[in-house]
């Protein structure tokens, strides 16, 4: 990238120290929090969540390396906010997709779901791995562009990769709710008799969803504008529609953790033919 470097600028502003210590904080307390509940509660399917907590602490620690250097920004801090903040949320994504998948077969919903729980998983967990590959591969190549054309070739994969996220998820958002008003509308047995509050996952589930849809959306508006957009020129932009939205995300399990509707003892309750369609 030294070749660009007398073209190419990592930041058209000074990055704020003190907003990139705030979420440093916030998502590494969020991060020891889930942590010490996954362990506790041995909900494995929550390890990418807490590991895209992870990747978002560090990418503001990136950001926070680079607020220093100004005007002067070096590659490596830049290099690790934009590739970990641009592929945090997407593990995020990975464990809210296994969340709705137990939650069916936790409340032995089957035919209530769009897509057989056997697959329900496998598909949306399919769909976020190529776009994380995707974001990764188009993060790759900026990370190694030598010219402007290829910082706008890793720009269009990024978006590539982004697009496949909002497709995936936009269909997520369908089957949570069709699934939704099945079950609301003629609740199975085992739903009428469950004490555990998995109506209200279900609603953290809308309202995550919704967050990273609106942060997806940002990121695309973004590098289809370019580096010369006005999205990129204002750091303003990036904090109220990437950050604060992917808080409230980590947040919200952190307020309401799905073990306490879906658990490992829960499971152990269910018969083993229901089990399976977790894979």
């Amino acid at each position: 990238m030294s070749d660009l470097a007398s073209t190419f600028v990592f930041y058209r502003y000074k990055p704020s120290m003190v907003a990139a210590i705030i979420f440093i904080a916030c998502f590494a307390i969020s991060a020891l929090i889930h942590t010490g509940v996954l362990i506790r509660k041995r909900t494995w399917y929550f390890i990418p969540f807490v590991v895209g907590c992870l990747f978002e602490t560090v990418g503001y620690v990136g950001r926070a390396l680079s607020s220093p250097q100004y005007p002067n920004f070096t590659k490596v801090p830049y290099i690790i906010q934009s590739v970990l903040l641009l592929l945090g949320p997407t593990l995020l994504s990975a464990s809210i997709y296994m969340i709705l998948g137990r939650l069916v077969v936790h409340l032995e919903a089957e035919s209530y779901s769009m897509i057989k729980p056997r697959w329900l998983t496998k598909f949306f967990v399919l769909g976020d791995v190529i776009s994380f590959f995707a974001q990764g591969g188009g993060g790759g190549l900026l990370t190694q562009a030598k010219n402007e054309t290829d910082v706008r070739r890793g720009e269009h994969v990024i978006v590539g990769g982004l697009g496949i996220q909002i497709l995936f998820f936009s269909f997520f958002m369908i089957v949570t709710f069709v699934f939704h008003r099945r079950i609301s509308t003629k609740p199975t047995r085992r739903a009428l008799t469950l004490t555990t509050p998995w109506r209200k996952l279900i609603i953290v589930l809308y309202i995550s969803s919704c967050l990273i849809m609106v942060r997806s959306v940002y990121r695309v508006a973004e590098y289809v504008l370019g580096s010369d957009g006005e999205l990129q020129s204002k750091e303003i932009y990036l904090y109220c529609l990437d950050a604060l939205p992917m808080l409230m995300v980590a947040l919200a399990y952190n307020w309401f953790h799905p073990s306490r509707v879906v658990s490992r003892n829960s499971h152990k309750q269910l018969s083993t033919t229901s089990l399976e369609v977790l894979g």
